[in-house]
């Protein structure tokens, strides 16, 4: 669990966005104690204990350095699940590690990485580095395994990408081969999982000589029947006894090519019957004529992720297999294939897998196949399109490495899903380049400004700190001359257009350039308007003739003079520079894209990107971007290590932004995109900031947030609750309790790729009351987002929705609340005359579980039986669907629960 008030960054900056100031003194003072005796090579490490730290400390003994101190302050869930997965590891991973404590970052080379995988890359690099004492090491690793999806140019990515997100740290040593594939901050060579295929391919054969595998010949329609259900047991495939000799026959045949793709696979034997879907006899190996990326066409069968990955793991030496929570169900598959292979003496460690929480981001999509639509149907530039989440498209458009990583290292490890604000990525960026970047004037929206009482041939230069902050950056200099621009929004037109609007009054608090006013140009004079040219058609101004004061000069008030309360920026005519800027906002306009629209396509933010040509800079931008653009073009053979890009050049445009160099840039068409704002324009209250785009978002995360001080509005408890209309596909007895009932029920549930999830399970207490020929196909309502909760045994993972009489025991009549056929399953119900909901995540706190229990305290079907709200107005709304109200079969003035 990560606390954010005593986080470091990783040049040993104190982040303290939530400390309160009785704190600051203890905490500066922990911090400068530990970085004094951290080394050098994990002071980029700003992670707080977490519950795998603590399950690899327990496990090997070894202590962990340069974790954040944080007094003691731990947290409930993450506790337990150290002690739950310690206790896990020990009785289901008896063999225990012998040598160095390993973790690995294993992708499939079929696609472009995204910020999703930077959490896995930052953690799995961290913690190795944080176990320092025991020999910590982090391996990279490709999982190329799939020929059909994996290419060349997606090796090579993924090695540039993680190589960025780890400059600057040191790297893991190792024996290297002495060439640029190879080179990184991993430890050794880069691992393929085809370098182990031949292995992979004994163990394979072990298994089979075992009795633990076998060849199977069911088409895949079969075998999904077959398979069973959440409730159901599966059946035995008719080939699972099938001799041993003729297994090791047909599985040599599938070695050697003799049989086309689908006709055979080679099934691990292990328990039809098991509740873990994963273990009803998985599939180890398939037959797949295909040319490999790097073996060529030396295999004609590929192995399962689910095989190969522990065998890798293992053959390496990887101490702990930390991955994502969606393998948490494998686990059990993982333990049984590497015990099977270390036993026949084929590898000599027994590694532990470790899950955590992925990362989830609002505003954004990381789905692959979300991504590659995005790119095939041209709604962005391709894949380094500076508004992709890919981190090829984050470095393009001038994120630094450490930003990305303060990211990672704030959103912290812990076992519970969070869907996290886009604006905390942001605010790491700004955190960083505000450190990082110097400042220069760039004008986005140019008006010209002629001095007419200066000599036309005379220029004068201003020695400007490079950062206000960065002594050691040194200065700029800034010609001055009779020309200069200003920003067009500097001057406010009392007389033209822009006046007339406003009765000729300047807005409520301008202090810049008005006619016949005073401004100082910052770091230079005073000037003053004193006459406004105009366009003869449209009369808006379009030079400025003023006046200098020259004892002013470098912010000197002359005595007796009132000072002058306007500066502005501004940019010399004939030595700046014209450029183009890409302004870049966020992707997508909603949270969630697609989640109430149906299609993320139409989330899409058409604001996104405004490209704004004729920018003047000022001379020393220029100057910075030419050297970058011709070192680019000379260096472009040095170290991999320490590539460099053009959008390392950064700056903070006063007042604008921070902007970086473009990579398409060119000696005469010099481009800059924006990182960044100054400030955050999304979550700003609309009242008090002009160029927000919308209210300030309300955080749905399990309840935080809700209700108390904040300028958030609250959000009625119903409009929390999610709603959703589902079909009831299985229903069957509990197998231990004679009153519940178990359902598997389609409420529209789809993974990060779109494709259907597997249904729910749902237990309930509707034994004897409904029959089952009534539930199996009925279109229900079902709560979809209460925290799961295990009914003797069985998880159930959303509630159904029912009405009563009131009566008790077998008097009792129970209804289900129906939803019309039309409705497609996963849509979230509404209530008459109120604003679609905003349900959270999960309602999985103490506070968050008494939302449900308010409204249920208000929930009833009315005299014409139609499932009602009272909300907390006291207006009685119906319960809605997109094709009318939600109702129950003959019920009326009941409640329901």
């Amino acid at each position: 669990f990560f606390f954010p008030e005593f986080a470091a960054s990783t040049m040993g900056a104190v982040r303290l966005p939530y400390a309160s100031s009785t704190k600051l003194a203890t905490i500066y003072a922990t911090l400068a104690l530990l970085l004094a005796v951290v080394p050098p090579s994990i002071h980029g490490f700003a992670y707080a204990p977490n519950f795998i730290t603590k399950i690899i400390e327990q496990s090997t003994g070894v202590t962990p350095v340069g974790l954040l101190d944080v007094g003691g302050k731990t947290d409930v869930d993450d506790a337990a699940a150290a002690a739950s997965s310690t206790e896990e590891d020990a009785a289901s991973s008896p063999l225990t590690l012998k040598g160095p404590i390993t973790t690995r970052f294993p992708p499939e080379p079929n696609g472009y990485l995204h910020l999703g995988h930077a959490k896995a890359v930052s953690f799995n690099f961290a913690t190795a580095r944080a176990f320092a004492e025991g020999n910590g090491r982090c391996h990279m690793r490709l999982d190329d395994t799939n020929p059909s999806k994996e290419e060349d140019e997606y090796v090579y990515s993924i090695l540039e990408d993680v190589r960025w997100i780890q400059r600057g740290l040191e790297p893991f040593g190792g024996e290297k081969d002495d060439d640029d594939v190879n080179a990184g901050p991993w430890f050794g060579n880069v691992r393929k999982t085809s370098d182990y295929f031949q292995l992979i391919y004994d163990a394979a054969v072990h298994l089979i000589q075992s009795g633990d595998a076998f060849i199977d010949e069911l088409s895949p329609e079969e075998m999904r029947e077959y398979r069973g259900t959440l409730t159901a047991p599966g059946k035995e495939s008719p080939y699972r006894n099938r001799p041993i000799d003729e297994n090791l026959k047909l599985f040599s045949q599938m070695r050697s090519g003799d049989f086309p793709d689908g006709t055979y696979v080679l099934r691990a034997k292990i328990d039809m019957a098991s509740p873990n879907l994963n273990l009803r006899d998985p599939v180890l190996y398939r037959i797949k004529h295909e040319t490999h990326q790097a073996t060529g066409d030396d295999w004609c069968i590929y192995p399962m992720y689910d095989f190969s990955h522990p065998i890798a793991d293992a053959v390496e030496g990887i101490s702990h297999s930390l991955c994502t929570l969606e393998f948490e169900d494998h686990r059990p598959l993982y333990d049984w294939v590497a015990e099977r292979i270390m036993e026949a003496g084929l590898v000599q460690c027994m590694p532990r897998q470790i899950e955590f929480s992925r990362l989830n981001l609002k505003y954004t999509v990381l789905s692959k196949r979300k991504l590659i639509k995005l790119v095939t149907e041209s709604h962005v530039t391709g894949w380094d399109d500076p508004r992709m989440p890919t981190l090829s498209g984050i470095r393009r458009r001038g994120v630094p490495p450490s930003a990305i990583r303060l990211f990672c290292e704030r959103m912290g490890i812990s076992k519970t899903d969070s869907n996290i604000d886009f604006g905390i990525l942001e605010d790491c960026a700004r955190e960083v380049l505000d450190e990082e970047s110097p400042r220069a004037f760039a004008i986005l929206d140019p008006i010209k400004v002629t001095v007419t009482n200066w000599d036309a041939s005379s220029m004068e230069d201003f020695e400007i700190p490079s950062h206000p902050k960065r002594e050691e950056l040194g200065n700029r200099t800034v010609p001055f001359g009779k020309s200069v621009y200003i920003e067009r929004s500097d001057f406010f037109d009392l007389e033209g257009p822009e006046g007339e609007a406003t009765g000729n009054k300047p807005p409520k608090g301008f202090k810049r350039l008005l006619p016949g006013e005073k401004v100082r140009l910052k770091y230079a004079y005073v000037i003053q308007c004193d006459e406004v040219v105009r366009d003869a058609t449209t009369n808006e101004p379009v030079e400025l003739l003023c006046t200098v004061f020259p004892e002013t000069r470098a912010g000197v008030t002359p005595e007796g003079e009132a000072r002058v309360k306007g500066i502005i920026q501004w940019v010399e005519a004939s030595s700046g520079a014209s450029c183009q800027v890409m302004q870049y906002d966020r992707l997508f306009k909603t949270e969630e894209p697609g989640k109430e629209s149906d299609d993320f396509i139409n989330d899409l933010n058409k604001e996104s990107l405004k490209v704004i040509k004729n920018v003047m800079v000022e001379p020393s931008v220029a100057m910075d971007a030419l050297r970058v653009i011709a070192q680019m073009r000379n260096d472009a053979s040095s170290d991999v290590n320490d590539k460099q890009y053009h959008s390392d050049l950064t700056y903070q445009f006063e007042r604008s932004g921070y902007f970086a160099l473009d990579s398409s840039s060119t000696e005469s068409n010099l481009v800059f995109n924006r990182v960044v704002t100054l400030r955050d324009t999304w979550n700003a209250s609309p009242g008090k900031n002009k160029k927000s785009k919308q209210p300030k978002q309300q955080n749905n995360d399990a309840g935080k947030n809700r209700g108390g001080g904040g300028q958030a509005p609250v959000i009625e408890d119903a409009r929390r609750i999610a709603l959703r209309a589902g079909t009831i596909l299985e229903a069957a007895p509990h197998p231990e309790a004679d009153s519940l009932i178990v359902c598997k029920l389609d409420v529209g549930d789809i993974n990060e790729d779109g494709e259907p999830e597997e249904p729910r399970t749902v237990v309930a207490g509707l034994a004897g009351k409904i029959s089952f020929d009534d539930l199996i196909n009925r279109k229900i309502v079902c709560i979809a987002n209460l925290k799961p909760s295990k009914m003797r045994g069985i998880e159930s993972t959303a509630m159904l929705l029912a009405a009563s009489d009131g009566k008790e025991g077998d008097d009792e009549t129970v209804q289900l609340l129906d939803v019309p056929a039309s409705v497609p399953n996963g849509e979230l119900l509404f209530f008459e005359n109120m604003e679609v909901g905003e349900p959270d995540v999960m309602l999985k706190s103490k506070g968050a579980l008494k939302v449900w229990d308010r409204v249920k305290a208000k929930l009833r079907v009315n005299a014409d039986g139609e499932a009602t709200y009272q909300g907390e107005d006291d207006a009685v709304r119906k319960i809605m669907t997109s094709d009318g109200p939600v109702k129950v079969s003959s019920l009326m003035d009941c409640i329901i629960g």
